[in-house]
């Protein structure tokens, strides 16, 4: 029997899950999953952690718990820092792991177009770390308004920037009108939440950009009657912590949340391959690179232009399914000695939802928008949402808010980490030098140990010497 190939997939999104359980139980390969984090994360729910309505845990799974019941599925913590496809090893901060697939699926993050300086000003929506700062920022910009007298200052804290109308940046505008309008109109007693100023920022001539222009309207009129204003052809030049800067104006504000763009992994710059204009890798139809048939690049990483149009298909959670799920058949079949299958994208549509009861989608030429379209994006979420008690604990919260107007997961958290040496050693993987460190540690407190029982032994002569004389 042959030696089964040993494929390394890099990432736990949903093409690295998907790839992962095509590969599960198959007797031909071992696979070793990689990610910086331990769970997988339900990214097109993380903006609802963002604006309290459910809880983290609630669209977050552990890996390990994914894949626990397929003995040839290995999952390892870590940061991947590069790739050498020449002799098949992925870096990582622990050391190099050998491959004989490789299944690229690293993602993307924000993209501030040069300016990453405004990432601390203006956190973008790609990490339940992220999630949780946002929701942080929000909550207090309603408590210092609470307890301010200065009714400048007071505007500023309830102004609300949200730079991007794409369908993240239409949820959060959207989930925020909610929240001021309804969800803490009767909690504050200083302040009117309902006077909260949320501004829309998008650069291109509409929202939504990637719906029809019909589509498109809807929305605007939708997030209008939750109060928030829409600026579109408008481009931001600056972010600090006072506001933004719109072409020549400047709006002063105390939350600023980015979803204007993304950009690709690093990982992506460490390749010997061909990256489109974006900095996404060129794939070819079956996925795999050209230079190096052994490596498949999917999902937000990889640029796939074998479409009709030519143009390369979008960031979207079915095409990293999909795609995810095709690697890893073709690794198998070229194990086998079979021809590779191309990638052909079956559309699911878009959708994005506006606030309670509202949200629009188009699937082919069918347009929804409205309460229906808000039940039918409901069910395809809880679908893709792994788990089954994540699925319930989303399906009571939503109930439990569509009937009270309320959100149970307003809570505001801080970064406090008192870290001990070994395990910040284990987090940067010098595991080594934490061992040194506690082999030192250790040496000190023998030593102390033996000094101890000296002393001890010291005074036990001496209350001996004074009993012996008494006796004389």
């Amino acid at each position: 029997m042959n030696k089964p190939k040993h494929v390394v997939i890099i990432g736990g999104g949903f093409a690295g899950i998907n790839a992962a359980k095509r590969l599960a139980k198959e007797d031909e390969v071992t696979v070793t999953l990689i990610d910086r984090r331990n769970h997988h994360l339900f990214q097109p729910l993380l903006y609802q952690v963002a604006m309290a309505a459910i809880s983290p845990a609630d669209i977050a799974v552990p890996i390990r718990s994914i894949v626990s019941g397929y003995d040839n599925i290995d999952v390892l913590l870590g940061v991947v820092t590069g790739v050498d496809l020449k002799n098949r090893k992925v870096k990582c901060d622990f050391g190099d792991v050998d491959y004989d697939y490789l299944i690229s699926c690293a993602g993307a993050t924000h993209s501030y177009f040069g300016n990453d300086q405004w990432e601390d000003f203006a956190p973008g929506l790609k990490s339940l770390e992220e999630a949780t700062e946002i929701r942080k920022r929000m909550l207090i910009a309603y408590e210092l308004a609470e307890r301010e007298t200065d009714p400048a200052v007071q505007k500023e804290l309830l102004t609300f920037v949200i730079v991007g109308g794409g369908p993240t940046g239409v949820e959060l505008a959207g989930a925020l009108g909610e929240i001021s309008r309804y969800t803490l109109e009767r909690d504050f007693r200083n302040i009117d939440p309902r006077r909260t100023r949320i501004i829309l920022v998008e650069g291109a001539s509409r929202i939504l950009n990637q719906f029809s222009e019909e589509i498109s309207e809807h929305a605007s009129r939708e997030l209008e009657r939750l109060g928030v204003t829409i600026w579109t052809n408008s481009m931001v030049s600056d972010v600090d912590e006072h506001g933004v800067v719109v072409g020549e104006e400047v709006i002063r504000a105390q939350t600023v949340l980015w979803a204007a763009g993304v950009r690709p992994t690093e990982i992506n710059y460490t390749l010997d391959t061909d990256l489109d204009r974006g900095g996404r890798v060129v794939v070819q139809s079956d996925l795999s690179l050209e230079k190096y048939p052994e490596v498949f690049v999917v999902g937000d990483q990889a640029s796939f232009s074998h479409t009709r149009d030519g143009k390369p298909l979008p960031g979207l959670a079915p095409v990293a399914i999909q795609q995810g799920r095709l690697a890893a058949t073709n690794v198998l079949r070229t194990i086998a000695g079979k021809t590779r299958k191309p990638f052909f994208y079956k559309d699911k549509g878009i959708m994005a939802t506006i606030g309670r009861a509202s949200a629009v989608l188009e699937v082919g030429k069918l347009k929804m928008s409205g309460f229906f379209a808000w039940i039918a994006w409901l069910i395809v979420h809880i679908y893709y949402l792994i788990g089954f008690r994540n699925r319930m604990m989303v399906l009571v919260q939503w109930a439990w808010s569509y009937m009270t107007v309320r959100r149970g997961a307003r809570l505001i958290t801080s970064k406090i980490w008192k870290t001990r040496e070994w395990e910040m050693s284990i987090a940067r993987g010098n595991a080594s030098q934490a061992k040194k460190r506690v082999g030192l540690t250790g040496k000190r407190i023998a030593k102390k140990g033996t000094s101890a029982k000296k002393k001890s032994s010291k005074k036990a002569s001496k209350k001996a010497a004074k009993k012996s004389s008494k006796k004389k």
